[in-house]
């Protein structure tokens, strides 16, 4: 098996995969020349040895420039990983030493996740890596996977589906909706709204399409009822300084619901109705298996999940 695979890397000259990554990034002979530093003459004959190599076009000429083939898009999703893994072995040591590393990760995060995690996180790394920086980056369970793909992102936090097989996900903690009011301005004898007083108060939404109608509103419909959204929001922010002000209802995840009621003096109560609940996971490149100082951030994401939202993570 080792002599075909010598023989097989023999006939091929790796430094292809980095003229194919730049022609599928690019999408010109023209720019990927500059970004190798080559002449156009040398990429473009790159490109005709890719073609005979994979016996595709890979990239077809068009009016937006060389788009690429199925079958170049499934090379790219190949190539990436195996060129990032390649890069972290010349590149990075195997060990990090978190007290004297100088670094920076790019992570995703929703911000009601960045809300709960970043103060705990960032006062951990402040005491063990002083020289670790962080950059946060809006993202959702649709973008995720395509920004750890593009390499904007290396680490994504969220609720996400299967993953695919170039992709890693470690599970966090469960979270389920609960209500948030001002106790002060909704009056309840019990611990808990009952669904007279849910429906009777108006409700304050967060909703990232930016309608006036969520997730709980179609479980809602479902039982023939309806409640009364009279403000929505891409984010959350803002609605709980508005329940500060006003009788309304906010159902938000309870890892956050749970902060607004010990900063804000607020009232949570579980819903009264049954709803499903949510995984929060840690989503990675599997070409970052082996790097030890993303390994090192994803234990130290636990812990501070752990941290900020009760102790519900698992270690």
């Amino acid at each position: 098996m080792s002599n075909i695979i010598e023989n097989d890397f023999r006939r091929f000259d790796l430094n292809l995969l980095l003229s194919f990554r730049a022609l599928f990034e690019e999408r010109s002979v023209t720019r990927a020349a500059q970004r190798l530093f080559l002449g156009q003459p040398a990429v473009s004959g790159a490109l005709k040895r890719l073609r005979e190599t994979f016996s595709d076009e890979l990239f077809v000429r068009t009016p937006h420039g060389m788009m690429p083939t199925p079958r170049a898009l499934e090379l790219a999703r190949q190539i990436e990983p195996f060129l990032q893994s390649l890069h972290q072995v010349l590149t990075q040591p195997s060990v990090f030493d978190p007290a004297s590393a100088q670094r920076v990760f790019r992570i995703g995060l929703s911000d009601s996740l960045e809300v709960v995690l970043t103060p705990e996180i960032m006062g951990r790394l402040a005491a063990k890596a002083p020289g670790v920086k962080l950059i946060s980056l809006p993202t959702d369970s649709t973008r995720a996977a395509a920004m750890l793909d593009e390499g904007v992102i290396e680490l994504a936090v969220g609720v996400f589906g299967e993953c695919v097989a170039w992709q890693r996900r470690t599970p966090l903690f469960q979270w389920r909706f609960v209500s948030v009011y001002n106790p002060r301005l909704i009056k309840t004898r019990r611990k808990r709204l009952s669904m007279e007083e849910f429906l009777r108060n108006r409700h304050i939404l967060t909703s990232f399409s930016g309608g006036l109608q969520g997730f709980i509103d179609e479980r809602l419909e479902m039982q023939g009822l309806k409640r009364d959204v009279v403000f929505s929001s891409a984010n959350f922010a803002t609605s709980p300084f508005i329940v500060q002000r006003m009788p309304a209802i906010a159902t938000i995840p309870d890892f956050i619901g749970r902060m607004w009621r010990d900063t804000l003096d607020l009232a949570l109560s579980p819903l009264p109705f049954d709803v499903p609940g949510y995984e929060v996971s840690l989503m990675w490149a599997a070409a970052h298996d082996q790097d030890a100082g993303l390994a090192w951030l994803m234990a130290e994401f636990a812990d501070a999940f752990g941290a900020a939202v009760g102790g519900h993570a698992n270690h």
